[in-house]
């Protein structure tokens, strides 16, 4: 089952997501609503062709009918859009359960994932994030909140740099402060970061949180750490993840910043299962 979280999420325009709390959606948006006016015309055409709509003016012009029909009922570009778009993320959600059913290891048991403060925990949250994302920063407070009341709760951290080459460089240290045995440490105080993240901040907070900066710079160059980011994009395309925080919990995959009802809900749903 694949879902999306409710519209509660922040008003900073920080991304496309907007109102989803997801990072970044604009683009997609913007190409579906472009699509609108295209998918009305074409859909009118072939109910006037069909006789189903009788034309406004007796004249062979059904371009400038199909104007006036729209200007008329402007209601139907926006049905058109939100068509669309429902038929779209059925089909990506679709697609994602299947992912969840065939890849369950490479999403919950990956050994190169890093792991919360529980990792024998029961049930297991995914989470996939970018250091950049506001609502990723938004999610990790409660997640810990969580994990702090339930000791079977056992977080899945997927680096998701997706917000810029700072992004990409916070989560290749982030990866590499494993050898250091600091990256809880690393990750709890990037998600507190006030301010963008960059090369300086990363290595400026690494320095703060006890990480060994040199060794770390040295770390960082291991293939094994890009390897394991490109599975995490490949994994998020593959679940038709855009945007960041997303989760997987159990069968479902919910895209968006979610509230802590709606977390809980999702545990327990995976527990039963």
């Amino acid at each position: 089952m694949v879902a999306e979280a409710p519209d509660n999420s922040s008003s900073e325009p920080d991304s496309a997501a907007g109102k989803r709390g997801r990072c970044p959606r604009l683009l997609a948006f913007t190409a579906i609503a472009l699509a609108g006016p295209s998918v009305v015309l074409s859909g009118l055409a072939l109910l006037f062709a069909a006789g189903v709509l009788t034309p406004l003016r007796k004249t062979d012009d059904l371009e400038r009918q199909l104007h006036a029909y729209i200007l008329a009922n402007p209601q139907v570009i926006l049905e058109s859009v939100k068509g669309l778009e429902a038929r779209q993320q059925a089909a990506a959600n679709s697609e994602a359960a299947k992912v969840v059913s065939e890849r369950r290891d490479d999403i919950f048991n990956d050994p190169d994932a890093p792991v919360g403060v529980n990792p024998q925990g029961d049930a297991i949250v995914v989470e996939f994030f970018d250091y950049n994302c506001p609502y990723c920063r938004q999610a990790a407070p409660l997640l810990g909140k969580l994990e702090k009341a339930d000791k079977g709760i056992r977080l899945v951290f997927k680096e998701y740099p997706i917000l810029g080459s700072g992004s990409v460089f916070a989560a290749r240290a982030a990866l590499a402060s494993r050898k250091q045995g600091r990256y809880l440490a690393f990750h709890q105080r990037m998600m507190t970061y006030n301010g963008r993240i960059t090369e300086t901040s990363t290595l400026e907070v690494a320095a703060d949180v006890g990480i060994d900066v040199e060794r770390l710079k040295t770390d960082m160059q291991d293939p094994a750490i890009d390897a394991a980011i490109k599975r995490n994009i490949a994994l998020a395309e593959a679940l038709r993840i855009g945007g960041t925080p997303s989760f997987v919990v159990g069968k479902e995959v919910v895209r968006g910043l979610v509230d802590e009802a709606t977390m809980k809900r999702l545990i327990a749903s995976a527990r039963a299962k």
